[in-house]
């Protein structure tokens, strides 16, 4: 295609939406106030926006920002314009919680949500002490649009389920996951180390996401 062409292919368009996708790797944020957002997922940016990391509150903030890093997870784009987010070529799904909806998400596959979702970064201490997919996930919860990331495109399992934990993106607020080791069965499924470690959820009604990706990342 020509320059001019290509030019209007590619140019962003305006659908009206706080959060939309200019393609399926790139998030398009309408921002007027503030939005959190991965640290350094910035691609670009039009209007007047200021960032600044962020860190989750409370009393164990510290000894959390110590053992996980967490400080280096978040930032606060402040503003007006329209703010350009991706990760690493990764697919970038966008949903919305209603008032009370909670979602857990790997930290590795936040992306962004708006400054009307509550947030925390916490510990999972029921597997923290095993060789799992993530040692802290980014509790959500609405009302607000969430984006997270994934490689390629996810399916979502109905609890009760067992999970590669390097795969499992993220899971609904009313489940939590449990550790379990099988000596076995990594031979037989992905990275051949000797033994396993899954991530098992128990109780009805829930939901775990789960990408088709092992997916290890620094904080893992």
């Amino acid at each position: 295609m020509d320059l001019d062409e290509f030019i209007d292919t590619h140019t962003p368009k305006d659908g009206g939406k706080t959060f939309e996708r200019e393609n399926s790797k790139l998030l398009d944020v309408t921002l007027e106030g503030s939005v959190m957002a991965k640290a350094g997922s910035m691609v670009g940016y039009t209007g007047d926006v200021s960032f600044e990391r962020k860190s989750a509150g409370g009393l164990t903030g510290m000894l959390k920002k110590k053992a996980t890093g967490e400080g280096s997870v978040m930032m606060e784009a402040s503003g007006s314009g329209h703010l350009y987010l991706a990760d690493q070529g990764k697919e970038v799904q966008i949903l919305e919680l209603d008032a009370g909806e909670e979602l857990s998400v790997n930290g590795n596959d936040v992306l962004a949500f708006e400054d009307s979702v509550s947030w925390d970064i916490k510990m999972l201490s029921s597997i923290a002490g095993a060789k799992t997919g993530g040692l802290f996930n980014v509790f959500l919860e609405g009302s607000g649009h969430v984006a997270i990331t994934t490689h390629g495109e996810p399916i979502v399992l109905p609890t009760p389920v067992s999970t590669d934990p390097h795969a499992t993106v993220a899971w609904s607020g009313n489940v939590t996951p449990s550790s379990k080791r099988d000596i076995n069965i990594k031979g037989l499924l992905g990275r051949s180390s000797g033994e396993s470690y899954q991530l098992h959820f128990e109780g009805a009604d829930g939901f775990v996401i789960v990408q088709p990706f092992e997916e290890v990342g620094p904080s893992q």
